[in-house]
């Protein structure tokens, strides 16, 4: 009878562990007595790790002692912090911590020499350290959708840089370290607090896609005009009233467009001062022959 009742007890047992809350991914292989090095994927270019939408609050411990990974996602979690420890894996070349609650990044990141892409988007950040600049190989940053007012002048370093999202930030003015980075082809200001694009722009001489939407900027720089690379340049949701008369000298910018994702000028919903609104429903065509006309009656 005593050994009916300790059968009954372990089958009570086992029903309530099957009825738990399921761990998360990484935390259930720990406990299944795996190594943590059997969470690593091993690609044709990278060696991955994905702790996406794990609901962590912190990073676990074994995630330092993984050197040899190359890509690591960490996004959507709850994460307040990345700890020091961070600085360990220098062999990183993609590092996404998007979709978090982080406040700082820590200083250790500059340690990261390999770090080509870096997405830090959506958390809480109002400052980016000083020491990010010593990532030399970086090509891609995100920083979109934080609460950030100024970079770190530091950032003139990063020459490798090609595409930059500042946007949904809280910049007033666009920083001048950026005006440095002439390999940027990608620069994307939209939703802050821009009331002016400053004439330095001109040195941003393999820009294609320029975005400054939902600002408060009120003129264009005629110096913009000599950034003959732009293919798309987007200049809705603000206060422009008169467009720069050289702005015909943007040829490879294609058309008047309206759709957020096409190249060309995007200019709607400005205060235009007549008659550029209908000559902008014209399309680019007509509107270019209005300003060398203008410019050369002038």
């Amino acid at each position: 009878m005593g050994t009916e009742h300790s059968k009954n007890e372990a089958r009570s047992s086992m029903v309530f562990l099957r009825k738990g809350p399921k761990l998360p991914a990484w935390e259930d292989a720990l406990l299944s007595g795996k190594e943590p090095k059997s969470l690593l994927k091993r690609g044709l270019r990278y060696v991955s790790l994905s702790l996406i939408m794990k609901g962590m609050t912190s990073t676990p411990d074994f995630l330092w002692g993984l050197p040899e990974v190359q890509k690591l996602n960490l996004s959507r979690n709850q994460l307040v912090m990345i700890p020091p420890s961070l600085g360990k894996l220098d062999r990183l070349v993609v590092l996404n911590l998007g979709g978090n609650c982080l406040k700082c990044l820590p200083k250790e990141i500059g340690l990261l020499r390999n770090l080509k892409v870096l997405f830090a988007n959506m958390n809480c950040l109002k400052e980016v350290p000083s020491e990010l600049s010593l990532c030399r190989k970086l090509e891609v940053l995100s920083l979109s959708h934080n609460c950030i007012s100024q970079l770190p002048l530091s950032f003139t370093d990063l020459t490798s840089l090609r595409k930059l999202n500042l946007s949904n930030n809280c910049f007033v003015q666009i920083p001048l370290c950026i005006f440095a980075l002439r390999s940027l082809d990608f620069l994307h200001l939209g939703s802050n607090r821009l009331e002016n694009i400053a004439e330095s722009v001109q040195y941003l001489v393999n820009l294609q896609i320029f975005i400054v939407e939902n600002n408060n900027i009120r003129t264009l720089p005629r110096s913009l005009c000599f950034i003959t690379t732009l293919e798309l340049l987007n200049v809705d949701y603000n206060a422009i009233q008169t467009l720069p008369d050289d702005l015909y000298l943007l040829r490879r910018l294609p058309r008047i467009a309206w759709n957020p994702m096409d190249k060309g000028l995007h200019i709607a919903h400005n205060p235009l001062s007549r008659p550029l609104p209908e000559v902008v429903e014209g399309g680019l065509d007509v509107l270019f022959n209005y300003l060398r006309e203008k410019k050369e009656h002038n």
